[in-house]
């Protein structure tokens, strides 16, 4: 296609705008208002931001360039990512709800690039691009209700970021950052540093992401052609069997899981395919690929002890190592060069492997992930997400195991499981001897018609001698059928079945000893 010169080129933020401006139309924008004068804004400071340079050019004389240019990196990513946002919408309600604004992101997007580039250089390349890197921001992070001002800044920061933090690399001028992972991690810092999370859906979109049915093996076979294309594979694997392995020995030694719910959750399988691996901030070479990915590895798993120490939401775990990696990566290619002459020849800081040896890490990758889904390192079926692992687990002694146990059950009692805050009280007791906490939980439970638990409250009320016994003092009970759909729940999402001997098969066979199973 031909390159449109002159001051035409200014069209096309004039149609990002009017497309953002109608925007302002939908039902959702206009019932926040905090959305509703994001976009506005956004709108009047692309129209102002377009006249000021069609002004300014026009003054000297010198004329705009857009071009259209359709590169194979830009479309296999958004065919990766596009399929993995669809199979996540399929059976999550929000994400299609959120399609809207993710449009809207994209729309954005457009502009702001565009207009970067027309700026400094007077020439645009458009294309693709914007896509990729919108869906992976919304793969991760999304700003709601009054701060959804925040969604369009990471925008704006992740073309701010790219347009100015470069570096000269091999002669060019290269961007330093991943761009959607440089966005991603300032505003995971600014959130985990102000206790901000709960502004966002981030932790509603990592125990999202594993609702879907095969979720791993989606993530994995979209990942393919990309890996294929551009060796990416060399740092995905070592990265996965890092924090595999790190998992299988944190169990061993303790007797529970270190991510909770997974060896490796469905949110950070998807980061060490889609988030970490783009290669123009990555190392050029294998055998720095393959330090980077050790080392990323490694940084989720140091990321989530921290952020477990300092009592933040451990999901940031995925996105804090990224910037620190990209800036390492020259230096990675070079280390892996001065590592011996096998690796040395592994790592050339030209174009990496040809296509046979791409293939055959490809290959080794997939047998590696076929493995690890038999043995059950990976899938849908893990005891860490079912409520009796835990339980057992706490009542052997370990601390980390009583924490989660009440974070489970506390999720049951806000779902309407009266049996759940009875259980909530009744470990609060045995915890902390918090009988205040306790009370709140059993009227909670009372409320719910959970009988053990208003005999419980009556008891906290009358000062009960027999409170001297801390927890073994409380009532306790069975779930009642009506509420085994919410207490047999794991991190697949709702349970759909409400014959009650299926139910019981199903608790079974998730370990629930209370259910009379043989």
């Amino acid at each position: 296609m031909r390159p449109v010169v002159g001051m035409r080129p200014l069209l096309l933020p004039c149609a990002s705008a009017a497309g953002l401006a109608a925007f302002l139309l939908h039902p959702g924008v206009r019932a926040e208002p905090a959305a509703f004068w994001t976009v506005a804004a956004a709108v009047a400071g692309i129209l102002i931001w377009t006249a000021w340079l069609f002004a300014s050019r026009r003054e000297r004389g010198e004329d705009l360039t857009l071009e259209f240019v359709l590169r194979t990196p830009h479309w296999m990513q958004t065919l990766a990512q596009g399929a993995l946002l669809v199979w996540w919408g399929i059976y999550v309600d929000m994400v299609r709800l959120w399609a809207p604004m993710i449009l809207a992101q994209l729309v954005l997007a457009v502009a702001v690039e565009g207009l970067f580039a027309l700026t400094r250089r007077g020439r645009y390349a458009a294309g693709l691009g914007v896509v990729p890197v919108i869906f992976s921001v919304n793969l991760f992070l999304w700003f709601t209700g009054a701060w959804f001002f925040f969604q369009f800044a990471m925008v704006v920061l992740v073309y701010a970021g790219k347009e100015f933090i470069r570096w000269q690399l091999d002669g060019r001028s290269r961007h330093i950052f991943n761009p959607s992972a440089l966005a991603l991690s300032v505003a995971a810092v600014l959130l985990i540093a102000t206790g901000s999370t709960e502004i966002t859906l981030g932790i509603e979109i990592a125990q999202s992401q594993f609702i879907p049915p095969q979720m791993f093996l989606v993530i994995f076979l979209a990942a393919v052609p990309a890996q294929l294309l551009f060796g990416v594979a060399m740092m995905t694997m070592p990265a996965v069997l890092t924090i595999l392995g790190f998992g299988l020995l944190y169990q061993s030694l303790t007797g529970i899981y270190f991510f909770y719910d997974a060896y490796i959750p469905v949110s950070v399988f998807l980061g060490l395919h889609l988030l970490f691996t783009d290669p123009a901030t990555s190392p050029r070479s294998d055998g720095g690929r393959i330090l980077f990915g050790l080392i990323y590895g490694t940084g989720v798993v140091t990321s989530a002890a921290m952020l477990d120490a300092i009592g933040a939401p451990n999901f940031y775990d995925k996105l804090l190592p990224v910037p620190i990696l990209n800036v390492l990566a020259p230096r990675l290619d070079r280390t892996a060069n001065a590592l011996g002459e096998k690796l040395a020849m592994l790592g050339r800081l030209q174009t990496p492997g040809g296509v046979q040896r791409r293939v055959a890490t490809v290959a080794l990758w997939g047998t590696t992930f076929a493995t690890m889904s038999a043995a059950g390192g990976v899938g849908d079926n893990h005891p860490g997400q079912y409520y009796p692992f835990w339980r057992e687990a706490c009542e052997a002694g370990s601390d980390r195991a009583c924490n989660y146990s009440g974070v489970m059950l506390q999720n049951f009692c806000d779902q309407g499981s009266g049996w759940g805050c009875n259980e909530f009280g009744v470990l609060l007791v045995a915890l902390d001897r918090d009988f205040l906490g306790a009370a709140g939980e059993f009227e909670r439970a009372c409320r719910l018609e959970y009988g053990p638990a208003c005999g419980n409250l009556q008891m906290l009320a009358s000062g009960d001698q027999r409170l001297a016994q801390g927890a073994a003092a409380f009532a306790r009970g069975d779930p009642p059928l009506t509420e085994l759909p919410i207490v047999l729940m794991g991190s697949k999402g709702p349970i759909t079945e409400r014959d009650p001997t299926a139910l019981r098969a199903l608790g079974c066979e998730r370990g629930w000893r209370e259910l009379g199973c043989s």
